[in-house]
């Protein structure tokens, strides 16, 4: 699995890092979260899964 975040969509409410901190990050400076890795790990997915189903604005795309 991979995730993506739209920058354009991002409220930056931190939502994403709350629930999966080991796959999202919170930019300080720009104040949007940042996707740290390439491929999801098998025991994140579900909370990757959580995340992009609980972001408002619909930032979060994942491919399978």
């Amino acid at each position: 699995m991979k995730v993506k975040i739209d920058y354009d969509l991002c409220m930056g409410d931190r939502n994403c890092n709350k629930v999966c901190p080991e796959v999202f990050e919170y930019d300080e400076d720009k104040l949007i979260s940042r996707v740290l890795v390439d491929e999801v790990p098998k025991h994140l997915e579900p909370l990757v899964r959580k995340a992009a189903k609980e972001c408002a604005p619909g930032a979060i795309s994942i491919e399978e």
